[in-house]
């Protein structure tokens, strides 16, 4: 594929400096840069290296110019490039049709441009929209609701009455609608709590690879519009995430707990169950949440506390060596003060 500098420009609400007629064709890093690539340079380190490649043009934010080569000037570089990168690496095309090893129920509906692909299983009174893809080997249980334009990747397992609405990606491996952990004590066994919910995920979701969303024990486990889940998450029975979350990877949250809009959860932390994290609250890595977070709150640690206090908590524990050290030499003189004394 062969664009103009001008085309591109538009296409992602740039400007372009320079002769706008140069033909790129692709997009690369200046390392790897080759006539026909546009790179990408957000600041002057980034800018020399791009100057020196061999890139026939580059894209950047700021009051950079050059008398080398062409530019796009946008107001922010890494957006740009995530409306850019389509251009030359567009989604793969599934030809409409259902594969003739995939099993589908006579009272599914298909819509005429999905694509159903090898060794597919779709169950009875399924729905699945406009040019939807299925790649192969998934399983879509009874009664399932799946919108217009969504793809789920090889071994996405859903469980029955999900509902997931347009513009969805599932990477493999993941599972939707799976029991809850519920169980009663009883007579000295554990008594499973059937788990008779279902998962709801909204527009524009993408959920990564292998992660367990699991189906509520009354009502819906819920994942608002626009969120992004990483890899390896599991999400318990009753959770609700409003929109636009982002939630990185190894990540776990206990039943019934609820995410305002635009909540970031950072890899491997965990949420205790029934708790409220707020609209804008931030969690970092690796901590271990026990208590209701405020909107805009940003908390971190185990267990999880203002993020101000515990990076001072842990100023302190570096600094414990050199107080002890000290505390012993205080010790000593305050012994040999004594010593002198009697």
């Amino acid at each position: 594929m062969s664009l103009t500098l001008a085309h591109i420009a538009e296409q992602i609400r740039g400007e372009a400096v320079g002769d706008g007629s140069v033909q790129i064709t692709g997009f690369s890093t200046s390392e790897n840069a080759r006539p026909g690539d546009i790179v990408f340079a957000e600041n002057e380190t980034y800018f020399t290296a791009a100057e020196q490649s061999e890139a026939s043009a580059i894209l950047v934010s700021g009051p950079f110019n050059s008398a080398k080569k062409p530019l796009i000037r946008v107001a922010n570089a890494r957006v740009a490039v995530a409306r850019l990168l389509p251009l030359f690496f567009p989604p793969d095309d599934y030809a409409p049709g259902i594969h003739p090893t995939a099993i589908v129920a006579e009272s599914a509906e298909i819509h005429s441009t999905a694509h159903i692909g090898a060794y597919a299983i779709v169950g009875a009174r399924c729905q699945i929209g406009a040019r939807s893809v299925l790649m192969g080997g998934n399983h879509i249980g009874r009664d399932c609701q799946i919108g217009d334009d969504v793809r789920f990747y090889p071994n996405v397992v859903i469980y029955p009455r999900t509902r997931i609405g347009h513009r969805v990606a599932i990477h493999a491996g993941t599972v939707i609608g799976s029991d809850g952990y519920g169980y009663a004590f009883d007579e000295g066994k554990h008594r499973k709590v059937l788990q008779v919910g279902n998962v709801i995920i909204h527009d524009d979701v993408e959920i990564g690879a292998n992660t367990a969303i699991d189906r509520a024990a009354i009502g819906s486990t819920v994942i608002g519009q626009g969120t992004k889940i990483d890899n390896l998450v599991h999400v318990a029975h009753n959770v609700t995430m409003g929109a636009h979350c982002l939630v990185m990877g190894q990540c776990g949250f206990a039943g019934s707990t609820r995410l305002g809009d635009y909540a970031v959860i950072a890899s491997q932390s965990g949420v205790a169950g029934h708790l409220t994290l707020g609209r804008q609250s931030v969690v970092g890595a690796k901590s271990g949440v026990m208590r209701d977070v405020p909107d805009g709150g940003k908390v971190l640690g185990i267990p999880a506390m203002p993020d101000k206090q515990t990076k001072r908590q842990w100023i302190g524990m570096q600094q414990l060596p050199e107080m002890i050290r000290r505390l012993r030499e205080l010790e000593a003189q305050v012994a040999e003060l004594k010593a002198a004394q009697s």
